[in-house]
């Protein structure tokens, strides 16, 4: 039987922000935690996103690709999907999104997923090129990032809400991606407006944290000296 009540998560948000991009799970082993999820790329390598039990890879050209079992991740949500109904909507901007989600009540402690399908009026997202050794920070690359912008474009969003608690480990609050039901576009999502559709959420009771603790760099460097919290929102 499938765990759908478990959020994996391999690596954490604040591995990333001082370079730490080596790949160190394989996508075969990742996927073994769910069908859906969001990651990144070695070497910040794209932007990922799992839908339906395939995963993609929209690279820093902004072309969607799918991935074989060779690809590695330093960074990566996986979970088995069981989304609930919670509403549908007409005309939601990005900017509202949060909040219209967490007025649900009862969320803002929990980690969960959200999954909206339809149809966005606008919808802006970014991706990376692949960085080489020796990495730049988190930050530093994300100033170097490809905007990709498109119109009516009808697709999926793959987010992830984790509790303030937790920024650092995973990104304070959700961490969002696309993916167009045509593969016309897709990656991180810096905005959309006028999203109509179907909005489905599944709260998870536990977080199955997977840390890279074979990996020397992982092990040997000093986080204290990071401003992770001012990476991610610079990040994000």
């Amino acid at each position: 039987m499938k765990d759908t009540k478990t959020l994996f998560q391999h690596g954490t948000l604040a591995l990333l922000v001082p370079g730490l991009f080596d790949g160190t799970i394989k996508m075969d082993e990742f996927m073994k935690h769910g069908d859906t999820g969001i990651g990144t790329g070695e070497g910040l390598d794209g932007e990922l996103i799992v839908v339906a039990g395939v995963a993609y890879q929209i690279d820093g050209a902004g072309n969607v690709n799918k991935l074989d079992s060779r690809f590695t991740l330093p960074f990566g949500n996986m979970h088995f999907a069981d989304y609930q109904p919670l509403k549908q909507v007409d005309g939601l901007d990005f900017v509202n999104f949060p909040e219209n989600i967490l007025a649900t009540g009862g969320l803002a402690n929990s980690f969960f997923s959200v999954k909206l399908h339809g149809t966005f009026k606008t919808m802006q997202t970014r991706s990376i090129d692949k960085q080489s050794k020796p990495y730049h920070t988190l930050a530093e690359c994300a100033g170097k990032q490809h905007v990709f912008d498109g119109e009516d474009k009808t697709g999926t969003v793959i987010a992830y809400y984790a509790p303030q608690l937790f920024n650092g480990v995973a990104v304070g609050g959700f961490h969002s991606h696309f993916l167009a039901d045509d593969l016309s576009q897709g990656g991180h999502i810096l905005d959309f407006t006028g999203f109509s559709g179907d909005v489905e959420l599944q709260v998870f009771d536990n977080l199955a944290q997977s840390l890279p603790v074979n990996d020397p760099e992982f092990k040997n460097h000093d986080f204290s000296k990071d401003d992770i919290e001012g990476a991610i929102k610079a990040s994000e």
